[in-house]
């Protein structure tokens, strides 16, 4: 075999290996990087593609060296998923919903602080078979990108047993009147 056929034969097999450390990784990682991707997940995710699609093919790499990199995303990705059910470190890892529909009006400071615009909910809503934005209760932008529409008319405040209580705690009638929504 030459030199040639060789190298490419290693960067084959380092690709494969990879490929195979990565799927054993993510099956021990529970799964958590392949569903809603919450900043962290995205890094981590990110990172697992960069090392599995360049270690291969680096001459100054080999598996090992590889192998090893990729372990240590993926545990430092589960530390950090485990130390998020702290709420001091849930803070600063994961984004908080934000409410961009409340009581049948879009919240403009809602969208402006997600980067959407009218079109985006609007869009969103057609989605969810929703017709006109006055059947929405709440439409609310969550943590991990996903959106809940909840449909009805304007009722009264959720109570803390609600499970849009935290989401809509902030939320006074006075600001879902003028359009702004909580911080």
């Amino acid at each position: 075999m030459s030199a040639e056929i060789e190298h490419l034969a290693w960067v084959a097999a380092k690709a494969g290996l990879l490929y195979a450390t990565a799927i054993i990784g993510l099956r021990l990682g529970k799964r958590r990087i392949l569903t809603e991707l919450s900043p962290f997940d995205f890094v981590a995710a990110v990172a697992l593609g960069a090392i599995v699609g360049r270690i291969p093919s680096a001459s100054d790499a080999d598996y090992l060296a590889g192998a090893v990199t990729l372990i240590a995303v993926l545990f430092a990705h589960a530390v950090v998923s485990r130390l998020r059910r702290y709420s001091s470190v849930a803070r600063l890892v994961d984004q908080s919903p934000r409410i961009l529909v409340a009581r049948g009006k879009i919240l403009e400071e809602g969208l402006r602080r997600s980067g959407l615009c009218r079109a985006d909910v609007e869009s969103l809503l057609r989605q969810h078979g929703v017709h006109e934005i006055g059947e929405v209760e709440y439409l609310i932008l969550e943590e991990g990108g996903k959106i809940s529409v909840v449909a009805g008319g304007a009722g009264a405040p959720p109570s803390q047993t609600d499970l849009f209580w935290d989401v809509t705690r902030g939320q006074t009638r006075r600001e879902v009147d003028a359009g702004v929504a909580p911080t």
